[in-house]
């Protein structure tokens, strides 16, 4: 016996997100976390999402490990890294490739 599965009905609404709602739930306030951005809500910075997902962490489990954080919590993390990255770069000469 198999079990067919629409693709489509696992589609949330965080997947059709444009970029300016993802990036509503990230927050900046100076008198929280010192002025890091933050998941809107909470003191976790977006900087440290982007760092467990660098290394090889998987939404699942930033979700499991961080209560309250939503999948499109993590997109929004993305979208304002590359929003970052637009404007501004790091100098990467000092990295030895291998």
């Amino acid at each position: 016996m198999s079990i067919r599965i629409d693709p489509l009905a696992l589609v949330d609404d965080y997947v059709t997100m444009n970029k300016d709602e993802l990036l509503a739930r990230i927050s900046v306030d100076p008198n929280v976390c010192f002025g890091k951005p933050c998941v809107r809500g909470h003191r976790i910075w977006v900087s440290m999402i982007l760092d467990l997902l660098a290394s090889g962490w998987t939404f699942a489990e930033v979700v499991d490990n961080f209560p309250g954080i939503e999948e499109a919590d993590i997109r929004a993390c993305i979208a304002y890294g590359a929003e970052m990255s637009r404007d501004r770069f790091v100098d990467l000469d000092h990295v030895v490739s291998h």
